[in-house]
């Protein structure tokens, strides 16, 4: 089954960007996700165009008219879940990301200027998400973000699938350091333990590289991560249990 997108904005040109080209475009043209643009200027009632309008109770910057994007969201929807991109919404995360793939589709709405009517927001039931602790122009770029995050999780888009379960935040940590030939690069050697052919050896330094890095970067990670961790039940070492950071 098609997984299906839909993405309401003002700037209906940006889309699909980056989307139509490597894994996430062969995966467009295959079929294997589709994309609808829907140009929220299309379901304004005025021969302007009008999408916007002074905020009630003053202040600099419009605000998006509930009329429009309620008649914009109609357009769209059909179960699939509605979300409204902003800075203030609830953090997009990998474990948010795995839920959206593994779904029907999304149905995507881009703020714009100093956001959308509340009460749109409220009866329409959007969830609000944001890509991260800074503020955009427009939703656009963070859609394509997700977009770009959810279809490469989708089943054949990658060619390996052990790569997603390897990757940063996977495991509630940030990804172990990588090595290629040469072996020896400007006075710099791959770590010996990457070239011993032992796999158990080579695993263990990925899982230490990989909370050191971790613990050095993200210590918003580590934390839960930390507490995650259980004695296991020989051996007095640890094991990791399935928490979401």
């Amino acid at each position: 089954m098609t997984w299906r997108a839909s993405v309401l904005t003002l700037f209906p040109e940006i889309f699909p960007g980056p989307l139509g080209h490597s894994l996430a475009g062969r995966a467009l043209r295959e079929g294997v996700w589709s994309l609808q643009i829907v140009d929220v200027r299309d379901y304004a009632a005025d021969r302007h165009r009008s999408v916007d309008d002074t905020p009630f109770g003053g202040g600099a910057g419009m605000v998006l008219r509930p009329d429009v994007v309620d008649a914009a969201l109609a357009a769209a929807v059909d179960g699939r879940p509605m979300l409204y991109l902003t800075p203030r919404g609830e953090p997009l995360t990998q474990a948010l990301v795995r839920r959206l793939a593994a779904g029907p589709g999304v149905t995507l709405l881009c703020g714009r200027y100093e956001g959308v009517d509340q009460r749109v927001i409220e009866a329409r039931g959007l969830k609000e998400i944001s890509t991260g602790d800074y503020v955009l122009s427009g939703g656009e770029p963070a859609a394509l973000v997700l977009l770009d995050a959810s279809v490469r999780l989708l089943p054949g888009v990658m060619g390996a699938a052990a790569s997603a379960e390897e990757e940063s935040f996977s495991a509630g940590l940030l990804e172990y350091p990588h090595y290629t030939r040469p072996a020896e690069w400007n006075g710099r050697r791959v770590p010996e333990v990457l070239l011993s052919g032992n796999h158990a050896a080579v695993a263990a330094w990925r899982r230490a590289e990989a909370e050191r890095v971790t613990r050095e970067r993200r210590p918003d990670l580590w934390a839960p991560y930390q507490a995650g961790r259980t004695p296991a039940a020989s051996g007095g070492s640890v094991a990791r249990t399935t928490t979401t950071p």
